[in-house]
């Protein structure tokens, strides 16, 4: 079996840990062969590993320059490679692909009404406009792919809902081995701001700064959880900065850092920005609580290693969270400060329920298996190879 994936898209979050779990896996079997197309950055962090090819493209600024540049150039080489199977990472699809081809469709936001809702309250009209133009590409893809994965069974019935394709859910992996690989400490700025809370409720957030994460509802339960506990410090971490030159996108944190100072949570608010992922293991475990109010998921690989690391977690009451936490975290209405809040003083004045959630964490993360994933999706190219006989693309 000859995979060609297209990872030309990932670039930031779920893809490069997509990428970076998925390609090892696939070097360890010897009856697979791959033909990765990626951009050169991501290149220079994979190695050498067995049985697979990169392919490096710079690729024309923006999705929309991407995209075309796919659709015009991607066939010529997927038929060069000579592979069975296309792999297309990054919710779009091959128009008219080659081969048979395997679309792994993750973003949550083409099919959300809150995110369209919160665009429009923002007054975000670009975002907005950008947002439904890329939503009709991704619906079209799913209909362009012979099978559509989606990481979560929540999310690929959404999917099924929404375009009426074929679609999948296979769980995305965890690798506690790579995730626990490094022993090196903090550095030291770090780890002095995770020590300036003395005796404080730690809790954590790990999301760069967009509009779906929901923070605004995290900062604005900052005050209720401090009354909830009768004064004790609260100490909230978060994985980004607040500042417009440290965000990325088209996302905005004016609003956010303004409700910090409004709120008077600036003491409380404590923005690490970007941590490397080798790294995240040691913050989680100085964290007590981790903490999610986004409003719009497709698996959130966060809550896994919180999850792996044995933190209780308080999520917001979504489908796709209860489908990955299960029992192993409490949920609130996912725009109720109040709710959030009162889950999080209900933790810290239970003993027994922090144990409890943190067992259930621990058992819960073991279920994720990147060679699993791996396996599910090897699967399903072999059955699109076997039916390719007549395959109305095949040059």
């Amino acid at each position: 079996m000859h995979l060609f994936l297209n990872c030309l898209a990932a670039s930031a979050g779920s893809g490069l840990t997509y990428v970076r779990n998925v390609i090892p896996q696939l070097s360890v079997r010897p009856e697979i062969r791959a033909t990765v197309a990626l951009a050169p950055k991501l290149r220079n962090t994979l190695g050498s590993p067995r049985n697979i090819s990169f392919i490096e493209v710079d690729l024309p600024a923006g999705a929309a320059g991407r995209f075309c540049w796919e659709q015009a150039h991607l066939p010529r080489m997927i038929r060069e490679s000579d592979a069975d199977v296309l792999v297309s990472a990054g919710n779009f699809a091959l128009w008219r692909s080659p081969v048979p081809q395997i679309l792994l469709s993750g973003n949550s936001l083409y099919t959300s009404g809150d995110f369209r809702r919160d665009l429009r309250a923002r007054r975000a009209y670009t975002v907005w406009l950008n947002t439904r133009v890329r939503a009709f590409f991704a619906r079209r893809s799913v209909l362009w792919a012979d099978c559509t994965v989606a990481p979560s069974k929540a999310f690929a019935d959404t999917l099924r809902q929404w375009t009426g394709g074929k679609v999948v859910g296979l769980h995305h992996g965890f690798d506690p081995e790579i995730f626990f690989r490094d022993d090196t400490d903090l550095p030291s700025t770090l780890q002095n701001k995770i020590d300036s809370g003395k005796n404080a409720l730690r809790l954590i957030f790990v999301s760069h700064y967009n509009y779906y994460r929901n923070f605004e509802t995290l900062l604005r339960a900052l005050p209720h959880i401090q009354e909830g506990l009768g004064g004790r410090p609260v100490q909230l971490f978060l994985t980004c900065k607040l500042s417009t030159e440290e965000s990325s996108g088209s996302y905005r944190p004016e609003t956010a850092a303004a409700l910090v100072q409004r709120l008077g949570i600036s003491d409380q608010v404590v923005e690490l920005g970007t941590v490397p992922y080798h790294l995240l293991q040691h913050l989680l475990r100085a964290s007590d609580i981790y903490v999610t109010p986004a409003y719009a998921e497709t698996f959130a690989h966060p809550l896994v290693e919180a999850m792996a690391c044995g933190l209780p977690i308080v999520a917001s009451d979504l489908p796709v969270h209860r489908e990955i936490c299960g029992n192993a975290a409490v949920y609130f209405p996912r725009f109720s400060p109040d709710g959030l809040a009162d889950r999080v003083v209900q933790l810290e004045r239970s003993s027994k329920l922090q144990e409890g959630l943190s067992n259930r964490a621990l058992e819960r993360a073991r279920e994720f298996s990147w060679r699993d994933h791996v396996d599910q999706l090897i699967s399903l190219a072999h059955g699109l190879k076997r039916s390719e006989i007549g395959y109305p693309h095949a040059a």
